[in-house]
């Protein structure tokens, strides 16, 4: 049990990584200090179908560890 529970969150990390590597470049650290100066805009397609993966993946991520935790 323990070995799958650790398979699983292997690939679910590798799957956020990829996930985050994906999304939209340019939206970080520069528009909290004044940088960017975009108009507001929503997330749309792929970019907003990204942003619920990682929220999705980070969950399961988070639920597979504490599974360990507890199995263990």
């Amino acid at each position: 049990m323990q070995k799958a529970i650790t398979l699983a969150q292997i690939a679910v990390s590798v799957l956020l990584v990829a996930v985050i590597l994906l999304q939209q470049r340019g939206v970080g650290l520069g528009a909290t200090f004044g940088g960017g100066g975009e108009a507001f805009r929503t997330k749309r397609g792929l970019e907003k179908g990204l942003f619920y993966a990682t929220i999705v993946l980070s969950v399961v991520f988070l639920g597979l560890g504490l599974a360990l935790i507890i199995v263990s």
